[in-house]
């Protein structure tokens, strides 16, 4: 027998004696094509890596071009391995349900293997299932391209600490990366190197795969367990085992939904962990590798599931005519955005990704608080007035000192909710590794940060996690659903409106819309719309957004500002974020090259009302942009990013 099959879902793991690099070997001028696509950041490595070179190609080959860059980016990740002898020799592998994933796992294995590292391969994992896998493994290496679509893979690569490379680290291997492809003879390299493998070392860990999975699965619902509970531990699941039966005593039992999307959640702990939790799900599109619909978990992809839950409601049995929540994660299932049930309206929403993490941390912020880790001091209370350095306005103080960790196009409904809880808001350039790392630092400062992430993206990270999970943003919920006052202390909804002034909308029997209305209210750009995403022709952003800062002062001289009333009197300030850092700029825009640049507005009382924001996708060929206004007025927002596409398309035409 030379052929391999997953136990889990019979999907072809390979065949020992065929090796993916043979016969006839790309030329260089195929291999530069290919090349010239493929992105490199911090993010993770992604192209599109079908052998039709279409995004939409659900097909699995990838051609010869595509395996020596596969084989190439494999030993790049075994070399960076090797030359740290504290990382140990041992690796895990694993991928998400994309087509392309199963040869290309094929090549990491192989060369891993010839590259004398012991490899662990659970096979199709979620990406949280994977980090927490090895965080007592050793370094892994995750072959997905999260939310793009299905043509598109990559890579991420990471530690033993549950998460991605921070930026030095991904700078040495993307380096290293590139000074392999830049030698002579890289095909015949390749193909030698992924040779070198044994028929019986690969059969041996497709064998062992069955094992792994089982292994990484009780990792992750072990590390879920501890994330969730914070400090309670098993204390924590029977209380909240109570609180569902209680619910279900009152007839407003809870039961969740989850629009799978074929992804790599289908074959992870979710159904387990949320029954033994005490709630019934749901479960839609759960056959591994079965795309139903657009992969990235925003707007319309989520209407599936609300249809769904439209159906439950009304025609479900039992505990299906109580589902509450449906979430869907994208194809490596390390975030999800959420549906909810409106029972006052008796209709399935959306919430937006901002919305969803805005939520998280409100119910995160007060589960400090019910828990005792944290203790808020009104500010009447404490020995000096503080000020929020984003809002300009006095604000309670905490002890701890405590933070949370955003990237800088999130919402700044963030200052706000942080401010009520006495939690500065820190913020740092798009991209989890940079989120995960300035939280580490604030740490390091003597901070307590147990909530972080990106606004923008939706779904959130919970310390001690180190990347998004959907079960986590589901359950921080659940929560603050569920935790409801007791004889001893008060339930977590009721801790956020008495801190954030809104005492009188807490009630018993409150809702999910109930908890929504107190969201400080705020319009903000989805970064996943077609409007928010423009395509540029000026590779330099460092001198696009020099030529942006003179088309920004020329509207603004003249009055262009949309949101600009006769008598008003508005300033600005523009920032850059790079990396961890976040500093003020002056005249030079260019300084903030390829990261975040924002320009902060004030209105007359020198309180920031909006922002814009720019910066060019690390993992997809687009300039993304987003405008964020306080209040509910979503035409504030439409006016303000359609004002910032202007202006970055007139910028980007002026360039030669």
């Amino acid at each position: 027998m030379s052929k391999y099959y997953d136990k889990t879902t019979g999907f072809l793991f390979g065949d020992s004696k065929e090796v993916p690099l043979s016969g006839l070997l790309p030329d260089s001028i195929e291999l530069q094509k290919e090349f010239d696509t493929l992105i490199l950041s911090a993010s993770g490595w992604r192209k599109v890596f079908t052998v039709s070179s279409d995004e939409n190609d659900s097909c699995e080959e990838i051609g010869k071009a595509n395996t020596v860059l596969a084989v190439l980016m494999a030993d790049t990740f075994a070399s960076y391995v090797l030359d740290r002898p504290h990382l140990g020799n041992q690796v895990v592998i694993g991928r998400d349900t994309r087509p392309t994933g199963r040869v290309v796992a094929d090549i990491f294995c192989r060369v891993c293997l010839a590259r004398g590292l012991s490899v662990r391969f659970p096979g199709i994992t979620a990406a949280p299932e994977v980090m927490a896998y090895s965080r007592s493994i050793g370094p892994f290496a995750y072959i997905s391209a999260s939310h793009n679509p299905i043509g598109h893979n990559g890579l991420k690569f990471g530690g033993t600490d549950g998460g991605v490379f921070d930026r030095e680290q991904a700078e040495i291997l993307i380096n290293s990366f590139r000074t392999r492809m830049a030698c002579p003879n890289v095909a015949k390299t390749a193909a030698e190197l992924i040779a070198a493998c044994t028929e019986e070392d690969i059969a041996n860990v497709w064998i062992q795969s069955a094992d792994e999975k089982k292994a990484a699965l009780k990792a992750y619902d072990s590390f879920t367990r501890e994330i969730v509970s914070g400090p309670f531990k098993d204390s924590f699941f029977s209380d909240l085992r109570i609180a569902a039966e209680r619910r279900s005593e009152t007839a407003k039992p809870l039961s969740l939904l989850v629009d799978f999307n074929g992804s790599a959640r289908t074959i992870s702990i979710d159904r387990d962990f949320i029954a033994d939790a005490g709630f019934h799900l749901s479960v839609m599109n759960e056959k591994p590798g079965a795309i139903a619909h657009r992969i990235v978990p925003e707007g319309d992809s989520l209407l599936f599931c609300a249809e769904r839950m439209k159906e439950l409601r009304l025609h479900g049995t039992g505990p299906e005519r109580h589902t509450l929540l449906g979430y869907v994660p994208d194809c490596d299932g390390d975030r999800g955005n959420i549906v909810f049930w409106n029972e006052e309206e008796n209709v399935a929403q959306i919430l937006d990704a901002q919305e969803v993490f805005a939520l998280s941390a409100i119910s995160e912020l007060s589960f400090l608080v019910y828990s005792g880790q944290l203790q808020v001091l009104p500010e009447n209370r404490a020995n000096t007035n503080t000020t929020d350095p984003v809002t300009g306005t006095a604000r309670a103080v905490s002890s701890p000192k405590c933070a949370v960790a955003v990237n800088g196009p999130t919402s700044m409904r963030i200052e706000a909710i942080a401010a009520a809880f006495g939690t500065q808001v820190m913020r740092a350039e798009v991209g989890e590794a940079n989120v995960v790392n300035l939280a580490r630092s604030l740490r390091e400062q003597g901070y307590l940060v147990r909530f972080l992430g990106e606004g923008s993206n939706g779904g959130n990270i919970t310390h001690p996690a180190a990347v998004r999970d959907p079960l986590n943003t589901v359950f921080a919920l659940i929560k603050l659903l569920t935790l409801d006052d007791t004889e001893k202390r008060k339930g977590m909804f009721h801790i956020w409106c008495s801190l954030s002034g809104q005492e009188t909308a807490y009630k018993k029997g409150f809702t999910f819309a109930d908890i929504r209305r107190t969201l400080p209210p705020f319009a903000t750009t989805s970064v996943y719309e077609s409007y928010a995403q423009l395509k540029i022709q000026t590779t330099s952003h460092a001198v696009l957004k020099n030529k942006f800062r003179k088309v920004f002062l020329r509207e603004w001289e003249n009055g262009k500002f949309p949101l600009l009333k006769p008598g008003e009197k508005w300033t600005w300030k523009a920032v850059t974020h790079n990396g961890t850092q976040t500093r003020e700029l002056a005249e030079d825009f260019s300084v903030s090259l390829n990261g975040g640049l924002k320009i902060i507005f004030y209105n007359n009382e020198d309180t920031p009302e909006a922002f814009i924001w720019m910066r060019g996708s690390g993992t997809e060929p687009v300039f993304r942009i987003l405008a964020d206004v306080s209040g509910s007025n979503q035409k504030k927002e439409e006016a303000l990013r359609e004002w910032l596409s202007r202006m970055v398309l007139e910028a980007d035409s002026e360039i030669e």
